[in-house]
């Protein structure tokens, strides 16, 4: 989910071009293949360091601009609750960014080189908030298929094997696990409302539910990443492992809300235990990866413009910092 241009170093490669003592990198394999975490003052490979800074990296600017699609709908919600809930919600993903940005700044990256790159379009976000939010029940459905998933995403990531970035994840799955039920509250209003509400539920699932199987990436065919990242324990679980969970758990969630999973090819196999589904779209996750999905340039924008419309609030907290230094000195 939050690793789409993550390299592939062979090990015993970096410690010849890269000059790393084989030593240390046999002493640091062994470390994580005992699932002891690493943390921000011992040694590591200079891969693993940015391997983690770039999964980090993305997964804090999935939060951010994941506050976007939903803030759409903070004046527009159909109660003071639902308005009161969803602030909270937006509010929640804020934090998580900053948790995340702080994780990966122990590793030697700033956050403004961070936000640079993914100001520039160097570093990547998750794809699923290039999609446009149309209607209310589009909010349920991110909260139930979205957040469902990086739930899915998230919760083997406890366990990563770098401590900060694990520990961070811990407040930030207890969280997650609240905005999921929060958009299935909505569904369930939805679907056992009036028959309009009914199909704006259907419709809101017809939309999100392939982008929400593009969230756990590329099949693991063609996932070169997976093998050194689980190797490295940053990852617990391929790709399609995830994405069969998920499938697996959330289309009894669609027949109780008397919903139909837009797949004609879904279908239980009883042999496997689990849901046979069709095949997802690879053209359009590529494209949307690439930054052509349908509100791509509109988030960007959204994102650049509040960083510099923030400016003058960071100037003066730096100078307020400056002063009480400079009192605290004298």
């Amino acid at each position: 989910m939050y690793t789409t241009e993550m390299g592939k170093p062979d090990p015993a490669k970096v410690a010849a071009i890269g000059g790393e003592d084989p030593a240390l990198l046999e002493a640091f394999e062994a470390r994580v293949a005992a699932d002891e975490f690493i943390e921000p003052k011992d040694w590591m490979p200079e891969a693993y360091r940015r391997t983690l800074v770039r999964q980090i990296s993305q997964h804090a600017h999935s939060e951010i601009v994941g506050m976007l699609p939903e803030g759409n709908w903070l004046t527009r919600a159909p109660s003071l609750r639902r308005k009161a809930v969803l602030l909270a919600k937006v509010q929640d993903e804020g934090g998580h960014g900053l948790y995340l940005y702080c994780a990966a700044e122990t590793l030697g990256t700033s956050r403004e080189q961070m936000i640079e790159a993914l100001h520039s379009g160097k570093a990547k976000y998750s794809t699923i908030f290039n999609y446009p939010t149309l209607t209310w029940a589009d909010i349920g459905a991110i909260g139930w298929l979205v957040d469902g998933a990086a739930i899915m995403n998230q919760v083997p990531l406890q366990r990563t094997s770098y401590g900060p970035y694990a520990r961070a994840m811990v407040r930030v799955c207890k969280e997650e696990s609240f905005h999921q039920r929060q958009g299935y509250e909505i569904m369930i209003a939805m679907a056992n409302g009036t028959p309009e509400q009914k199909a704006m539920a259907q419709d809101a699932l017809n939309r999100w539910w392939w982008p929400s199987l593009m969230m756990f990436g590329p099949s693991d065919e063609n996932s070169p990443n997976t093998a050194q990242s689980m190797r490295w324990r940053i990852k617990r679980d391929t790709n399609d492992e995830l994405r069969q969970k998920f499938v697996d758990i959330t289309v009894p969630q669609a027949e109780f809300l008397g919903l139909t999973v837009p797949d004609p090819d879904l279908v239980w196999n009883e042999a496997k235990g689990g849901y046979d589904f069709g095949e997802v779209d690879w053209e359009e996750f590529y494209a949307v990866v690439r930054g052509e999905g349908p509100a791509a340039k509109e988030r960007m924008e959204a994102r650049r413009k509040a960083w510099d419309d923030g400016a003058w609030v960071r100037e003066a907290a730096l100078a307020h910092e400056a002063k009480r230094a400079a009192r605290a000195a004298a």
